[in-house]
């Protein structure tokens, strides 16, 4: 599944202001290394630089779309390629931080602990995933797959993501080398210019496995399903816009 930089950042003041929130309460005043991880097209690093300076802050991604675009947006900023499953610093750093990424890793849990192993004592690891999947900009994604001439493919091979485990989860597996753990959830609701914009917004992030497993033949159609039912699903406002929410789960786990 290839990314698109410019389909991303159709929305990004909309997808900007979760990484905003959570840099806000990275309790760090200075940093001598930060990483953004799963960078994307550099507008979550772009924070982590005006609020630290460039030294020391870099970025790295899976994606060379969302790097090309990361990089140009910070010429004078690191950005690598690499894979987060397997990922380490190769030596202690301050702040990890990811906006809207891990939520594609099914073992995140796993990858979180050794992360913490990571950082220097008093780092930060900072991480805000999507926690949508019952928002029925989702649920309409399962509800296209399974109602088509596409819908034998989806039956033999889901693509919906894991739903993310309950905050203590991340809690009783980050305490154990942390001074202190914060995890919170914040509802985002996001007014939009209409259903469409909403297609326009999940086929940068969430539709995408939908639309790839559909294949040539059935995409637009596919599209074309999942709109309709938006359609119904979030009613035009009184001034013609709809208001698509966006639950997100949020934590900040400093080490011992």
């Amino acid at each position: 599944m290839a990314w698109s930089a410019g389909q991303y950042l159709k929305f990004e003041d909309e997808r900007t202001r979760p990484a905003r929130d959570l840099l806000a309460q990275v309790p760090l005043e200075r940093i001598d290394r930060a990483v953004d991880l799963g960078c994307g097209p550099g507008n979550s690093t772009e924070l982590i630089v005006e609020r630290y300076g460039a030294a020391g802050v870099s970025g790295l991604d899976s994606d060379e779309n969302m790097l090309e675009a990361a990089r140009k947006r910070l010429p004078g900023t690191t950005f690598v390629k690499a894979d987060l499953a397997t990922w380490q610093p190769e030596e202690p750093v301050d702040l990890l931080f990811a906006n809207a990424v891990f939520q594609w890793l099914p073992d995140h849990l796993d990858i979180f602990e050794r992360l913490m192993d990571g950082l220097r004592p008093g780092g930060v690891l900072a991480i805000q995933m999507p926690d949508n999947l019952t928002e029925l900009s989702h649920l309409m994604m399962e509800e296209t797959a399974k109602n088509g001439p596409w819908s034998d493919a989806f039956a033999k091979k889901s693509v919906r993501r894991n739903a993310l485990p309950s905050p203590a989860v991340y809690y009783n597996r980050l305490i154990g080398k942390s001074a202190r753990v914060e995890l919170w959830h914040t509802n985002y609701n996001h007014p939009l210019e209409n259903a469409a914009a909403i297609v326009e917004w999940v086929k940068g992030t969430g539709l995408r496995p939908y639309l790839d497993h559909a294949g040539d033949e059935y995409r637009g159609a596919f599209a074309a399903d999942y709109l309709a039912r938006i359609e119904k699903a979030y009613p035009p406002l009184v001034d013609g816009k709809v208001l698509l929410r966006f639950p997100r789960l949020f934590m900040i786990a400093v080490k011992k």
